[in-house]
């Protein structure tokens, strides 16, 4: 019988099963297993993936995520915030701004120190990639997505026009900006668009409903997970597409209303991406497998 402590967190109701690998060890070749494993709710832990906590050569820690279906994800917001606010509490870094690599690159988190289990954390995430070859896309790979109609046929609704923006943060994401977030196809349209060809890789897919200019009420299906409570590199991804169509602006703090929560959102002036959240730890334990 194999063993290996764990931490569950989660960053406004997007959930993962963390593993420090500073301390603990676990064979590559079982990690896509171990993933799916533990996040069955009925006899694993329950939890959207894996997030693993490793040493980096390029960083100050490195985030590897696995979704719950196995996959190996480039990037995660929530994860971010979760895996900045464990290297600062177990004092595997020793300043409160440092930087995490992961797949989609590097990235600058701060932690704001708290009394309570609820820390706020603050992520750059860098500046977003654009152009088709970034998701990537079909299509002529320098080209931007910018309220482009969406060639593809959903039998569930084959007369509606789909308008898509196309924003990378690290990971692909396609943005759909609607007018009733209540109405949000996220569970038929969601999986139907995450693994189309047009996405020879899959992509996320983001519903926006634009409340004002300085808040937005945002749906989820995320790729490799499904319906999630929050998406914090789609959160980022909106508020990007939001500033490309003009409901919003650069510089200014957006407000987005996840189904977990909120997530505050700025694209600067100087193009790079913040993100402010909380990050809860929910309880530890011992994990034990027969692989």
């Amino acid at each position: 019988m194999n063993q290996f402590k764990f931490t569950k967190m989660h960053g406004l109701g997007n959930n993962y099963i963390y593993v420090d690998l500073f301390h603990e060890r676990l064979s590559e070749n079982l990690l896509s297993s171990i993933a799916i494993d533990v996040s069955n709710p009925n006899t694993g832990i329950g939890s959207d993936g894996l997030i693993l906590i490793c040493p980096s050569e390029k960083a100050d820690v490195k985030m590897r995520i696995f979704n719950n279906d196995g996959s190996e994800a480039r990037n995660c917001g929530n994860g971010l915030r979760c895996v900045a606010k464990y290297v600062f509490e177990h004092a595997i870094v020793d300043k409160d701004t440092f930087t995490i690599e992961t797949l989609g690159g590097n990235v600058h988190a701060t932690v704001h120190p708290s009394k309570t289990d609820e820390v706020m954390v603050t992520i750059n995430m860098g500046e977003p990639r654009l152009k088709r070859s970034d998701l990537p896309m079909a299509g002529s790979p320098d080209d931007q997505i910018i309220n482009e109609t969406l060639e593809v046929v959903f039998p569930e609704m084959k007369d509606h026009e789909w308008k898509m923006t196309g924003v990378s943060m690290g990971n692909p994401h396609a943005v759909f900006f609607i007018k009733d977030i209540d109405k949000a196809p996220v569970r038929t349209f969601g999986p139907f668009l995450e693994k189309h060809h047009v996405f020879p890789e899959g992509v996320n897919v983001e519903f926006v409903e634009v409340i004002n200019n300085k808040e937005l009420h945002f749906r989820v299906w995320e790729r490799g997970s499904g319906i999630t409570q929050a998406c914090g590199t789609g959160a980022c991804a909106a508020v990007v597409a939001a500033v490309l169509n003009g409901k919003t602006t650069r510089d200014q703090e957006v407000t987005v209303h996840l189904s977990g929560g909120d997530l505050f959102v700025t694209w600067t002036a100087q193009g790079e991406v913040l993100m402010a959240g909380p990050a809860v730890t929910i309880c530890e334990g011992t994990y034990y497998y027969n692989k």
